[in-house]
């Protein structure tokens, strides 16, 4: 939306505005004791001092964020709309993903869009309607997040959209009485997680060394995909992860068939899995919701699967270091920590100062700690560098935060995610699906590079 006269007189104001945000944003806001509890670490004043520019002004949300996630959300919002004037409309959509390709072609698009695709932010800016991040905004995402999470952010040349919300994928879960009982420690190198596999094996024959489950309705097959991305980090590197999932490298590349080798030591090695649940053909019938409960049971020891599984314990299980079941880093044999996740990114549709400020401060560590202590059942993490880990109410999301935020970290977004439907939510899930059920290796890498669109 193009301004009149008058508007880009009143924008010039906001923009000089928002500049003196990016700056005093980056400051010591987000500091942290080394000792003791989490400061407070939110600083509205700056935001504040923007007040006469701003108030009685409204900005849009659009996001698949629903009820009852949308509740912090909305909480993390309210010191801001009370300091600014701004107030914030949020609107939850279980089909936000059908439906906002939709609403801009209609016309009916939002000031602002909560996006959990960089596939799909990719095809929002090929509409010509995606307005390009403010200075202020890059600012403070070259501050508080690293090069990785800005990149997913960018299409072509342009930087559209500061992170938001993150996950982790690279865990395992465990018991940790059943680990202290045993003798069991927790695996530094994927060369340690290979010999504690076989050491269980060896020792247990009532139990298995892994548990599995792929099924999830029509999505049966996504967390095979999962195992192969987070695998491929580590047999290979970063490059030839973004070589393969922009497809500069076919789908059955050798190093692709490698990682797919060293998946099918585990999961398709009898003596490893599927404990508590049958062969290993039962891994493609048995739900991911499922997967890892048998952990409880003692009938199997780790099951590799993302933070967001911390939600499908019973109610009651504890989840700690010293609980029930707890997760650690899924290892590599390098220097550095590849981490495989995904997360939310915010991109804006109206070209507005209302609508700058407020992309500036979702990408602020003042919004970050807002929304960890508005979060009060845990389940939520950002990768922002100025996030108090003290401050996330759960355990699982401080360490989270913590492998986030490690200078060794190297985050890749899911693949499956920014491949083409057709492959990462087709092809990929199903051959997949098919290679846990006897389909070998070649022939499952074959058929899925087989169905790469052309064009």
């Amino acid at each position: 939306m193009s301004f009149n006269t008058s508007r880009r007189a009143r924008a010039s104001v906001g923009i000089a505005a928002l500049a003196v945000v990016g700056l005093a944003a980056c400051g010591g806001s987000s500091s942290t004791e080394e000792s003791g509890a989490a400061m407070d670490t939110t600083d509205y004043s700056k935001w504040c001092d923007m007040k006469s520019e701003l108030q009685g002004k409204t900005v849009s949300i659009y996001t698949s964020i629903v009820t009852p996630e949308d509740a912090p959300h909305k909480e993390s919002y309210k010191e801001f709309e009370e300091c600014t004037g701004i107030t914030v409309k949020y609107e939850g959509d279980k089909d936000f993903e059908k439906n906002l390709p939709q609403r801009a072609q209609s016309g009916n698009l939002p000031d602002i869009a909560f996006i959990p695709q960089p596939g799909l932010l990719a095809t929002m800016a090929d509409t010509g309607k995606m307005v390009p991040a403010p200075e202020s905004t890059a600012k403070m995402v070259d501050e508080h997040f690293g090069e990785d999470w800005k990149k997913y952010g960018t299409v072509g040349d342009t930087f559209f959209a500061a992170p938001l919300g993150a996950n982790v994928k690279s865990y395992v879960w465990y018991s940790p009485k059943t680990f202290t009982d045993k003798g069991y420690e927790v695996p530094e190198t994927w060369d340690d997680l290979m010999t504690l596999t076989e050491k269980i094996a060896a020792d247990d024959s009532s139990a298995k060394p892994w548990c599995a489950g792929f099924g999830s309705g029509t999505a049966t097959g996504w967390p095979g995909t999962d195992w192969l991305e987070d695998t491929l980090l580590r047999t290979a590197d970063a490059e030839t992860y973004d070589k393969w999932v922009a497809h500069e490298i076919p789908f059955n590349d050798p190093k692709v068939a490698e990682a797919l080798g060293e998946d099918a030591k585990i999961l398709k090695e009898s003596k490893y899995v599927n404990g508590g649940f049958g062969d290993v053909k039962s891994i493609a019938t048995t739900t991911f919701q499922d997967g890892g409960q048998p952990i409880l049971k003692n009938k199997c020891y780790m099951h590799r699967q993302a933070s967001f599984y911390a939600a499908n314990w019973p109610k009651g299980t504890k989840v700690a270091e010293d609980g029930d079941v707890w997760a650690f880093y899924l290892p590599s044999n390098g220097e550095e920590k590849p981490v495989l996740g995904g997360g939310e990114f915010v991109a804006a549709f109206r070209d507005a100062p209302e609508v700058k400020a407020f992309q500036t401060f979702l990408a602020s560590p003042d919004w970050a700690n807002a929304k960890a202590k508005a979060t009060t059942s845990g389940g939520w993490v950002s990768a922002n560098k100025g996030l108090d880990p003290k401050n996330l109410v759960s355990p699982l999301d401080q360490q989270s935060a913590e492998i986030l935020q490690d200078p060794k970290a190297v985050f890749r977004f899911d693949g499956s995610d920014m491949m083409p439907s057709a492959v990462g939510a087709g092809t990929f899930w199903t051959e997949m699906t098919n290679w846990i059920n006897g389909q070998d290796d070649k022939t499952t890498l074959d058929n899925i590079e087989k169905s790469w669109p052309s064009s």
